[in-house]
């Protein structure tokens, strides 16, 4: 199981590579604000996430961005999808266990 960072990472770069800033820009738009990743927790969560084999460093970037030597870009590895993608069952299971617990409508 990862941790909710871990899961906002995989969730982020399953749409393809990015880098750390898009990743927090990600997290903090698609949980409407509730979630923010600071860069402590993210480039922690980063560096567990290549230890494990989930997530790689790309060399592919976004030709259209500004050129910055220090910016690196990360990508799921095929470990990282399959992890991401049972991940997302699993919360799927416990909204619809919530959903019939009358938790949420």
């Amino acid at each position: 199981m990862l941790t909710a960072a871990g899961f906002h990472v995989l969730l982020a770069l399953a749409s393809g590579p990015g880098h750390g800033y898009a990743v927090m820009r990600f997290v903090e738009e698609v949980s409407q604000g509730a979630v923010k990743l600071g860069p402590g927790t993210l480039y922690r969560t980063i560096s567990r996430l290549v230890a494990d084999g989930l997530v790689e460093e790309s060399d592919e970037g976004d030709p259209a961005a500004p050129h910055d030597a220090r910016r690196r870009y990360y990508r799921l590895t095929p470990e990282g999808e399959r992890a991401a993608r049972d991940e997302a069952a699993l919360l799927a299971r416990l909204v619809a266990a919530a959903g019939e617990a009358g938790l949420i409508g």
